[in-house]
């Protein structure tokens, strides 16, 4: 059995400082340490769920990209390797129970003994000091009538940070058997999956048990281990995101009571009414959009925390999010032939500029990390406001007079607004999923911050409270986004003619390095690179004042979280 890691490695700074013009000490009190605490054993089993025959790691027949598709379906273009990391599909086939679910009744049986193939995808530590003994099982998401693992592109960096294991399930029909699922996509390689039983069964009503199955070949492999030479992991936490919610929640209703095979769910975006008879935990994550749609239901919002549930709701997110639009397009682009809506460069569609900017994903990868804690220590998660609504029918989200909505948890770019994001948009397509970040002017930008070191201040306040509470892990300025947000702002500017092309090549020359060493931990390089572009940027953009603020305010901060 792998020896959990502790999932909270550093110890918290107290100070944060503006280097530039002062200092700024926000006093940080650190959460309950997991490094002295003996993990919980698993009060799962499995034992009803019947074993499957895995078979693989299936080899690459061509490079990926090749159009012969000799590959795994959206595989992975994060270095894998240089984190000491694996992607490997494998195939996976038996014979599955099918169930009819109902609410928050436990399902009914109406049929036993049929066949199925299909696969999963792991990626994973290579060796086992690097495992936490933590898998995240994703149910992948078929709305586009192809695998999608939303989950992974969202909290990718996360999970390898921390040393997860995540397998992507492939369980529903749209997802094989649709005109662009795998079996179209590769009839080599995919040719021979099904889960319909020859085209008989098409309610997905095997789906769950498929799941089942492919959790317990990770949980407790009988022939071929997909977790290869690791440990068995410790604890199998469930993940779905939008239609994945709603099968999941359907899951844990109805056939988690059953095969006991999961130690935890985590709904992202959706998920329906929730039985409270269990005592599995389940934490439930939704974006503003999510409220605002419909999405997650009005009585589904309503169900109060628990000891085994707990809810979070995002100001100013969406259900698709630029960081989901811009990790996922350049392999839909590869596999399938086109960029999602929203993706830069491509014609935008909807009434307002698509897609939030505001980083949900840094709650999630909280999230996952506080479920852990819940099943290995039972230090159940914070609770968090919900998003003020003005109406529930139809649902109406209650706004400041920028259009921001009010309430829930409030990133710093909620907070301290550089653009006004939204869960919310119109047009034609996943318009009303993909919320809408349209940028602030500058006469809105001078009266909401008019000095950078009042938007420094307000952005290092904000961020350091969430941590102070559990909305964000405390590592959180190794996210990559921080950087590509400057990144993104520099070329938005540099397209409008604000600032030199040539100057924003001297800013990245120093963002790349500042990146690199950010992103793995190491705080002082990385404060010094932004520092020098902080100076370059002020002597440099002398022709547009405001211009040269935009790029001082983000790097600024950026700076100042990282002293500490």
């Amino acid at each position: 059995m792998s020896v959990l890691l502790p999932l909270r490695r550093r110890a918290p700074r107290l100070l944060l400082a503006f280097g530039l013009t002062g200092a700024l000490a926000v006093p940080l009190a650190p959460p309950a340490a997991a490094a002295d605490r003996t993990p919980l054993p698993s009060t799962v089993s499995g034992d009803r769920v019947a074993d499957p025959v895995v078979s693989g790691p299936i080899s690459h027949t061509s490079a990926v990209g090749d159009p012969s598709h000799g590959y795994p379906f959206l595989a992975t273009d994060v270095d894998l390797a240089a984190a000491g990391y694996v992607e490997e599909e494998f195939l996976l086939s038996g014979t599955a129970t099918r169930y009819a679910t109902q609410g928050t009744d436990t399902a009914r049986v109406i049929g036993t003994d049929l066949p199925y193939t299909t696969r999963i995808v792991v990626r994973r530590p290579v060796a086992e000091p690097r495992f936490n003994g933590v898998v995240i099982a994703e149910w992948n998401n078929v709305s586009n009538q192809w695998d999608q693992e939303v989950d992974w592109f969202q909290t990718h960096e996360h999970l390898i940070r921390k040393g997860y294991a995540w397998v992507g399930v492939s369980a529903q029909r749209a997802g094989l058997h649709s005109a662009t699922g795998l079996r179209a996509w590769s009839p080599t390689r995919y040719g021979g999956l099904d889960v319909t039983v020859g085209g008989t069964i098409n309610d997905d009503s095997l789906s769950y048990d498929i799941f089942s199955q492919a959790v317990k070949a990770v949980r407790s492999p009988a022939g071929v281990a997909p977790l290869g030479r690791l440990s068995p992991p410790r604890y199998v936490i469930a993940t779905g995101h939008s239609q994945s919610a709603g099968r999941l929640a359907n899951y844990y209703n109805g056939v988690q009571p059953l095969a006991s095979v999961l130690d935890a769910v985590v709904l992202h975006g959706g998920g329906g009414v929730l039985r409270t008879d269990l005592a599995t935990p389940v934490f439930r994550i939704n974006s503003e959009g999510d409220v605002a749609s419909g999405i997650l239901s009005a009585a589904a919002r309503a169900q109060a925390d628990s000891p085994v549930l707990r809810s979070w709701e995002v100001a100013g997110a969406s259900h698709g999010d630029w960081k989901l639009i811009t990790d996922y397009g350049p392999l839909r682009k590869r596999d399938i032939g086109s960029y999602p809506g929203g993706y830069p460069g491509e014609p935008q569609t909807c009434a307002l500029p698509s897609l939030s900017r505001v980083p949900q994903h840094m709650v999630q990868n909280a999230v996952y990390d506080h479920t852990v804690d819940w099943v290995a220590y039972g230090q159940q998660p914070p609770a968090a406001p919900k998003i003020r609504m003005t109406a529930s029918n139809p649902p109406t989200v209650a706004r400041d007079e920028l259009g921001l909505a009010l309430g829930g948890i409030r990133l710093a770019q909620h907070e301290a607004p550089l653009r006004i994001n939204s869960g919310s948009n119109t047009g034609p397509g996943f318009c009303f999923l993909d919320g809408s970040s349209l940028p602030l002017t500058d006469a809105q930008l001078a009266a909401l911050h008019p000095t950078v070191r009042s938007y420094v201040d307000r952005v290092v306040a904000t961020t350091r409270a969430n941590v102070r509470a559990g909305y964000l892990v405390e590592d959180v300025t190794r996210d990559p986004a921080w950087y590509s947000d400057l990144r993104e702002l520099i070329a938005e500017y540099v397209a409008a003619g604000r600032i030199d092309a040539r100057d924003a090549a001297g800013f990245e020359v120093l963002l790349r390095p500042a990146e690199r060493a950010g992103t793995a931990g190491h705080e002082r390089p990385a404060t010094v690179l932004l520092e020098q572009l902080v100076k370059q940027a002020g002597r440099r953009i002398t022709d547009d004042p405001a211009a040269r603020d935009a790029v001082l305010r983000v790097a600024g901060a950026l700076s100042a979280l990282l002293r500490g």
